[in-house]
């Protein structure tokens, strides 16, 4: 058997019928950090729903149709990642995940996935890798732009899931867009830029009736930072207080809902201790009733600073939005 390591102490490996009983205890943990979003606490309440579970993925791997790993840190069973779909004809699949909370926040499930992805893409000669995701899901949709995927749409009250209608968003990456994805060297410090840009992006999101914190994105920047928007014939220049207070007041009150933005694409460049970042994103949301989707670019600047790195100035210009009829 096959154990993949996901660092010092993670692995993934499959996870099969035998296995049943530590799967069904790894779910009476994570039955309630899971259940709001996928089914496995509500298929797998004992050992015999546990084992049909594991029984049903094993006979799809045998057809080659689906497939299902474990992620055991420290020797727990902590989550996994599977192909929900893999359709060798069309040459498009679907990779999904779970994680119980003591698993949260180290990247096994980012690490799980891209282990899954590239074995589609290159072993496999897959084309398209899916992801489809409830629009309230925030942490699922987190991992999704990790992995580089670009959100493809919304099919709105598109599932049933204790007798409520949720919205569906569906992300995907592509065969060339991968290699790309995976040969960009990550220079030094790249990772927390990443993360400081992915944090900034994700404070904006209040789909499926999360609320956003706008707060956070005081922690940052230096407290000196400035935000410019160069929307129209004269810059705006924002302190962090007055750029802050408006967005939270429109993204919490009902004026601009349903709304996300979401790097497409980036070229960073660091330069000892100070680092550059242009962006290209899309972003969309309802505002006042009106569905809209636009596009545009950003360019952040970023300090290293005794706490690590922080924005030191962002500007933006957006596209013109377009309006859906």
């Amino acid at each position: 058997m096959f154990a993949l390591p996901l660092g010092d102490n993670a692995r993934l490996r499959p996870l099969e019928p035998w296995q049943a009983q530590e799967f069904l205890d790894h779910i009476d943990r994570a039955r309630a950090y899971v259940d709001p979003w996928i089914p496995w606490a509500t298929f797998s309440t004992d050992l015999a729903s546990a084992t049909a579970t594991l029984q049903r993925y094993a006979d799809q791997t045998a057809t080659d149709t689906r497939r299902i790993y474990g992620i055991w840190l420290d020797g727990t069973l902590v989550g996994g990642v599977m192909f929900t779909k893999f359709d060798t004809t069309s040459g498009v699949c679907e990779v999904g995940c779970w994680l119980e909370a003591d698993g949260a926040g180290q990247g096994l499930v980012t690490r799980a996935c891209r282990a899954l992805i590239d074995w589609a893409f290159r072993e496999r000669g897959m084309r398209r890798v899916e992801w489809v995701v409830a629009s309230g899901n925030t942490r699922s949709i987190e991992t999704a732009r990790r992995l580089g995927m670009t959100r493809d749409g919304v099919l709105r009250q598109h599932s049933l899931y204790r007798g409520v209608r949720h919205d569906s968003e569906i992300w995907s990456i592509l065969s060339e867009e991968w290699a790309a994805v995976v040969e960009v060297p990550v220079a030094d410090g790249k990772a927390e830029l990443d993360h400081l840009t992915r944090t900034f992006f994700g404070a904006f999101t209040n789909t499926g009736g999360s609320r956003p914190d706008l707060g956070v994105i005081r922690d940052l920047f230096i407290p000196q930072g400035r935000i410019i928007a160069n929307v129209g014939g004269e810059p705006v220049i924002y302190d962090l207080d007055a750029f802050i207070e408006p967005r939270q007041k429109m993204l919490t009150d009902g004026t601009l809902t349903e709304f996300s933005e979401w790097e497409v694409s980036e070229r960073t460049e660091i330069f000892g201790s100070v680092a550059h970042r242009f962006t290209e994103y899309r972003k969309s949301g309802c505002h006042n009733g009106e569905w809209f989707e636009g596009s545009g670019h950003k360019t952040t600047q970023y300090l290293r600073t005794p706490a690590g790195w922080r924005m030191s100035s962002l500007a933006w210009a957006d596209a013109p939005a377009t309006v859906a009829e």
